[in-house]
């Protein structure tokens, strides 16, 4: 789980160098905010994987499910947020960032060690 956390991350900076160099300051900060909102609740949904796997007698699919959850819940949230707060957002780097996160978890699956 924490590998796809890792390609998420460089993904996000692939994004915000991009972006910087195609639309400058904004569009690269834009974009390192899309691939955050991705990849701050992954890594906290996989910390709270790896705890619970560690826990004896702990209902795995309950909490994998609930975590789950949460990480929607928290990725829609921490969209808003940037949406209402930075007020130079530059929304195609916005969404390519937060798009490139997304789909760079499953390199993790597809490039395994």
């Amino acid at each position: 789980m924490f590998r796809a956390v890792l390609w998420q991350i460089l993904a996000t900076v692939a994004a915000a160098a991009a972006a910087g160099s195609a639309w400058g300051l904004h569009g690269a900060v834009s974009a390192s905010l899309g691939g955050l909102v991705c990849v701050l609740p992954n890594f906290l949904f996989a910390l709270r994987l790896a705890r619970v796997a560690r826990r004896p007698g702990a209902s795995y699919p309950a909490n994998f499910f609930l975590g789950e959850f949460i990480k929607i819940g928290l990725t829609v949230g921490l969209l808003v947020l940037v949406v209402k707060k930075y007020a130079d957002l530059h929304w195609p780097s916005l969404l390519i960032g937060l798009v490139l996160a997304l789909q760079a978890s499953f390199l993790a699956f597809w490039k395994k060690s």
